[in-house]
C-alpha cells in the first residue's frame, strides 16, 4: 500500500491528511511532499494520521525532522493515531516531545 496525502488550509493552519503507510520506500517522498507544501506564513502544521495504517522507523525519523523544521513560533501537531501507530509513538518516546491529539478538531482547538 502506498501513501496518499490530501491537504487542507484555513486560517494559517495547514493540515496534511495521510492515508496508507509510511515506510522506508516512501519516507523521503513523504518528507519532500510536506516540505514542498509549507509556506512561510503558516502558523501551524497538523499531520492527521487517522487513515495511516503503519509507520516505520524511517517514517518516525521524517516526523522528527518535520517537528524540528516546523518549530517555534509555529506549531507542529499530530492527531488521529490508530492504536498500532500510537504504540509506536509511545515506545519511541515521541509522545513526550510532540503534541498529539485524538482528533483533528481537538488539534485545531488547541491552537
Amino acid at each position: 500500500m502506498s501513501l496518499n496525502i490530501t491537504w487542507e488550509f484555513e486560517d494559517g493552519i495547514r493540515v496534511a491528511l495521510l492515508n496508507g503507510r509510511v515506510d522506508s520506500r516512501n519516507a523521503l517522498l513523504f518528507k519532500e511532499t510536506v516540505v514542498g507544501e509549507l509556506e512561510g506564513d503558516d502558523r501551524a502544521l497538523i499531520l492527521d494520521f487517522v487513515s495511516l495504517d503503519y509507520i516505520s522507523s524511517a517514517g518516525l525519523r521524517v516526523v522528527l525532522e518535520l517537528a524540528k523544521l516546523y518549530s517555534a513560533p509555529r506549531q507542529f501537531l499530530i492527531c488521529g493515531l490508530s492504536s498500532a501507530v500510537q504504540e509506536v509513538f509511545e515506545i519511541s518516546g515521541f509522545t513526550q516531545i510532540i503534541k498529539i491529539y485524538k482528533t483533528l478538531e481537538q488539534a485545531r482547538d488547541s491552537l
